[in-house]
Parts: C-alpha cells; structure tokens; sequence
C-alpha cells in the first residue's frame, strides 16, 4: 500500500500523530504567517532542547538562536521559507539551559491548494561541540 492510500484512510489523522510523537527525531510544526508561531512540538523536541511543548507553543523557533548561530545559515532559511521552499541545513542552536549544540534541521512546507498553510521541521543534534 502506498503512503497515499494510507494517508487517504480514516485513520490518517491517527497515523500521522503516533509518527510525529513517536519519532526519535525532533518534529516541530509552526504555522505560516510571517511570525512563524510553534503549533507543535514532539517529545523528542524536549529530549533535544530541554524547551517542554508548553514552553514554545505561540513562540517562534528564534527562541532556539544565540550569539553562534550562523546568521548566513538562517538568511538562507528565510529565503527558502519566503519562496515556499525547501530548507535543509546545520546551525549552533542553544538548549533551554543555554547550552550550544550543533542542530541538522530540516524544513518542509506543508500546502493546502499550492497554499503554504504551515512548515514542518525536522530537526536533530549533530556532534557535540
């Protein structure tokens, strides 16, 4: 069966759920205005950060960057973001602690009629620092 079928299912709703909050991956949904407020955050979000779901619901994923952070990495971010794009990259995040961590992340946009509606990112830790 393929991943369309599936997703066309009653129970897709259900599926899509369990991946996300099952996921060894950091899974984190913001929606789409120019803002980009957290709507979602995943268990493995937290395990990452140290930031609870409850602490970045309405907030945007700036609250990760610090002084390291590679601002040529976000510029291309936000011009990936601004064309509905694509996004795939590394960058020196900080935890809830203040603690640096190299972050691979990436970012998909997620589209209703060939409307960006919300993006997805998929992020993990890379070496220590």
């Amino acid at each position: 069966m393929s991943i369309a079928k599936l997703l066309e299912s009653d129970q897709s709703i259900s599926l899509l759920a369990a991946i996300a909050e099952n996921s060894f991956d950091s899974v984190l949904i913001t929606d789409a205005s120019k803002v980009g407020k957290i709507l979602y955050a995943n268990k493995a979000f937290q395990t990452l950060t140290g930031f609870t779901s409850k602490d970045v619901i309405g907030k945007t994923p700036r609250i990760l960057q610090g002084p390291a952070t590679d601002a040529k990495v976000i510029k291309r971010l936000s011009n990936a973001l601004q064309k509905g794009g694509k996004f795939e990259g590394k960058a020196i995040n900080y935890k809830k602690d203040k603690t640096p961590f190299i972050m691979h992340w990436r970012v998909i946009p997620v589209k209703n009629k060939g409307k960006v509606v919300a993006w997805v990112a998929i992020q993990r830790s890379g070496t220590a620092l």
